[in-house]
């Protein structure tokens, strides 16, 4: 029998979502995870990780009923509504794609896919399958991102003319010994290296801002020699907008260069916002400098996971979505394709 979701039958609403998640790891424990059974009309009902060990643990932790080592048990477990996948970037494609064909919704972690050619086969499948997929850009959801959308949609800062990104961090202690490295730094899992991981945040978020990124160049180089992947990426672009960009990522920079933000002039003024340090957005205009803090929610995907949850019971939209997603694979993609041509990796 083929599996028809209720929540797309117009005379029943699905009391609550009951969810999966495949790959509960780091992210999951804080960030993400608890969003699932914290959220009004949202259940979190099973997880899977290869590990049976770790998958028993956590949810022995988080007080989930049910709890798998394989993947397609998860996805084909009846009493599942919806899956979130967790994993890895390199796995992201492989599982999305069977959870759509099994009739079910998805919501994937970010970077949508290892690369832009998976992304556009995972729109193809929810396409032909019907089933919506949404991607974990959370940002598009947190105070402080709302906050500069709405100011530059009001004219607080004139007229939008460039945007500025600088990341500069230095290499993380694991990094340093080949045996302790992250999966992040190997390009056949992630896609790329931090950037990546990070940068990924920034182009959707600026995608939300200023529409579709329609020209990108990029430089990308392995400047420590550390991991097989890109440390230090800069690059330019241009948004159907108009706003024209610039940044500069480093990974291994030293610790006293360390900088994140995200700097947006206009014609009235600017504005000056970091990305993942969740300190103070600085206006500055004619009238002089406004600091502004904001608190984030407790799980940070919880509010992003609320429009999910909303639009599969028929009562909002989610502000990410897969075709929003790709785009800024595209962008990540173009910016270091020529560092992976050189290596021989696929990076775009």
């Amino acid at each position: 029998m083929n599996y028809v979701p209720m929540w797309f039958k117009k005379t029943v609403k699905l009391e609550k979502i009951k969810w999966g998640i495949i790959g509960v790891g780091n992210v999951t424990e804080v960030k993400s995870g608890p969003a699932f059974y914290k959220t009004e009309n949202s259940e979190l009902i099973a997880v899977m990780r290869r590990n049976a060990e770790k998958a028993e643990d956590y949810a022995y932790r988080h007080n989930v009923p049910k709890w798998y080592s394989n993947a397609s048990e998860l996805i084909n477990d009846p009493e599942v509504d919806a899956v979130y996948v967790a994993t890895p970037p390199g796995f992201h494609a492989k599982y999305a794609i069977e959870v759509m064909r099994s009739g079910k919704p998805v919501y994937v972690e970010k970077p949508m896919a290892k690369n832009h050619s998976e992304c556009l086969e995972m729109l193809k499948v929810s396409e032909e399958t019907g089933m919506p997929i949404w991607v974990a850009y959370y940002r598009r959801s947190l105070p402080a991102f709302l906050k500069v959308k709405e100011m530059i949609e009001t004219g607080a800062i004139g007229k939008p003319l460039v945007v500025n990104i600088k990341l500069h961090k230095p290499p993380r202690i694991p990094d340093l010994k080949k045996e302790e490295q992250s999966w992040h730094v190997h390009p056949e899992i992630s896609g790329g290296g931090y950037f990546f991981d990070l940068a990924s945040h920034q182009f959707d978020y600026l995608d939300f801002l200023f529409g579709p990124v329609t020209e990108v160049s990029g430089i990308a180089t392995n400047s420590a020699g550390l991991y097989p992947a890109e440390d230090t990426v800069v690059g330019t672009w241009k948004h159907e907008s108009g706003v024209t960009g610039s940044g500069s990522w480093c990974f291994v920079a030293d610790e006293s260069a360390e900088t994140d933000e995200i700097v947006i002039t206009g014609t009235k003024g600017e504005i000056v916002l970091p990305c993942f340090t969740h300190e103070n957005v600085k206006f500055t205009s004619q009238e002089g400098v406004l600091e502004m803090g904001f608190d984030n929610p407790e799980h940070i995907q919880q509010n992003l996971v609320k429009q999910v949850v909303d639009e599969l019971r028929g009562e909002g939209k989610c502000a990410s979505t897969g075709v929003s997603a790709a785009r800024t694979n595209w962008v990540l993609g173009e910016m270091v394709k020529g560092y992976y041509v050189r290596k021989n990796h696929i990076g775009t």
